[in-house]
């Protein structure tokens, strides 16, 4: 595999945003990437939680450049997570700076949890310049025990092809529900489906055989693929 380099920059949100007016950002660099992820992290952990390092790496390994960022809330050292509102600038200017670095190559964004449901929110409430997909590691559909779409209305709003990584035990996605919301929002949605995985995409050897490394694997492989066949190819 040819080297992988990680970059670490300071962000710049234009204006101050909850307080912030930069965060700490990641590029993670294979030496001939043929796309670039915009990797928000989620509501309980930042870009550097061992999960996204992981799937960063995976992605590399696969010829996917990533850019993870901060929300400001992590960057103040909160745990509350930011309004939309601030969310969504951070989400703006994460997409903008990847569209200044590598212009010539197809780019998409979205994230763990929290933080793809931020950024289909902002490509919904006006499209994020170049982005050509959204990819949900985990949408958070609803509240743990409090089954519900409310959250996925927005999606409506956005034309650009969707790809949803659920697990079949995750306590913030029913999967019946998912799969109502990406038939609803067919053929611009996709649905790939991780046997027993929870919201952390950890499953249980005992019952599946299988490890989260194994899930890691084909959170890379499948993301990979649906880039270069769906993304990359519009």
């Amino acid at each position: 595999m040819s080297a992988v380099r990680t970059e670490a920059f300071s962000l710049g949100l234009g204006s101050s945003a909850g307080g912030v007016a930069a965060v700490s950002a990641l590029w993670t660099l294979p030496a001939e990437p043929r796309a670039a992820f915009v990797l928000a992290h989620g509501a309980g952990a930042g870009m550097s939680h061992p999960f996204m390092e992981q799937l960063a790496q995976g992605l590399a390994a696969r010829r996917i450049a990533t850019l993870r960022y901060q929300f400001p809330f992590i960057e103040r050292g909160s745990k509350r997570p930011d309004t939309p509102a601030v969310a969504h600038a951070a989400v703006r200017a994460t997409v903008a700076a990847a569209g200044e670095r590598m212009p010539m190559l197809p780019l998409v964004a979205g994230g763990k949890s929290f933080g793809g449901r931020m950024t289909s929110q902002a490509q919904a409430a006006s499209p994020l310049p170049g982005v050509r997909g959204l990819v949900f590691v985990g949408f958070p559909l609803h509240p743990a025990g409090q089954p519900g779409t409310m959250r996925a209305e927005h999606l409506d709003g956005v034309t650009c092809p969707m790809l949803f990584l659920q697990g079949t035990r995750d306590e913030l996605a029913d999967l019946a529900l998912v799969r109502n919301v990406v038939a609803r929002l067919a053929p611009r949605a996709t649905l790939a489906v991780f046997d027993d995985a929870d919201h952390a995409f950890h499953v249980r050897v005992r019952v599946t055989g299988s490890n989260d490394a194994a899930v890691m694997a084909r959170l890379a492989d499948t993301t990979a693929a649906w880039i270069e066949a769906t993304a990359a190819a519009r």
